[in-house]
C-alpha cells in the first residue's frame, strides 16, 4: 500500500511548483451523491490510505454551516497525514477551516480578488475550459490549472465541450503550470491522460463510487507513479 506522505507534504508557504506537483498527483474531488451511503470521512480516509495525495471538498448544495463542518472534519483527518485540503469555490470556508488551497471556476470570484484575500501560503487552482483562458492564466496569480473536462462526465454536467486528449496536449504546450486533468477519468484511460501532459489526475466517481476506495486509489496511484 502506498503511504500518503510519500508524495504529499504539507508545510509552510511558499509552495514551489515541483512540490505542488507532488502534492496534487492523485487528486480526489468529493461528491456526496457518489458515496453509496457511506460517510465522507470513511471514503476519504480509505482513499488516502490507498494513495490519494490531496482532497478537494466540493459541496455545491450544502449550506455554509454544513460545508464548514465537513471542512473542519476533513482538516482534522488530513492534517496529521500531511495531505492538503482544497476548498471548491468558497474562500470564506477555506479561510475559516485553514485549508491549504482553493479551487476557482470561471464563474467564481476573480483570481486577483481571491489572491488579495488569501494568505500567501494558500495556493489557488483555476479551471480552464478554452485555450484563451489558458493563455490568460500566464498573467494571473494561479498555482495550477484544472483542465476541465477532459472527457464527458455525469458528475458535472454544466461544463464546456470536453478537451479530449488532443486538447490536453495543446494546453500542455501553452503553459508550464501544473495541470490537473479532471472529467471522466478512470483506471482505463488514466495512462493516456498522463501521457498527454497531465501532471495529476483528479477523480470523483472512480474513487467515491468504488466498492473499495482504498484499492481504487492504490491502482490509480500506481499508474500515476510510472510517469
Amino acid at each position: 500500500m502506498v503511504k500518503p506522505t510519500e508524495h504529499a507534504t504539507v508545510a509552510n508557504a511558499p509552495w514551489s511548483r515541483e512540490r505542488l506537483k507532488d502534492a496534487l498527483r492523485l487528486y480526489l474531488v468529493t461528491d456526496q451523491p457518489s458515496l453509496k451511503g457511506r460517510t465522507l470521512i470513511d471514503v476519504v480516509q480509505a482513499a488516502v490510505q490507498g494513495g490519494v495525495t490531496c482532497v478537494q471538498l466540493r459541496e455545491k448544495h450544502a449550506n455554509s454551516r454544513d460545508f464548514y463542518a465537513q471542512a473542519v472534519a476533513l482538516m482534522d483527518l488530513l492534517r496529521p497525514l500531511n495531505v492538503p485540503l482544497i476548498i471548491n469555490d468558497r474562500l470564506d470556508i477555506a479561510l475559516a477551516c485553514g485549508a491549504h488551497g482553493v479551487h476557482l471556476g470561471q464563474s467564481d470570484l476573480p483570481v486577483h480578488a481571491a489572491r488579495k484575500l488569501l494568505p500567501p501560503e494558500v495556493f489557488i487552482g483555476w479551471s480552464v475550459e478554452t485555450l484563451e483562458e489558458v493563455a490568460l492564466s500566464a498573467a494571473l496569480p494561479v498555482d495550477y490549472l484544472g483542465v476541465s473536462p477532459v472527457f464527458a462526465t455525469p458528475t458535472k454536467t454544466d461544463t464546456a465541450t470536453p478537451w479530449g486528449l488532443e486538447g490536453l496536449q495543446r494546453v500542455r504546450a501553452l503553459t508550464p503550470l501544473p495541470l490537473v486533468a479532471i472529467g471522466g477519468i478512470h483506471l482505463h484511460n488514466a495512462t493516456q491522460v498522463m501521457q498527454a501532459g497531465a501532471d495529476s489526475l483528479a477523480v470523483v466517481s472512480a474513487i467515491c463510487s468504488a466498492d473499495d476506495p482504498c484499492a481504487a486509489s492504490q491502482q490509480l496511484r500506481e499508474l500515476i507513479d510510472v510517469h
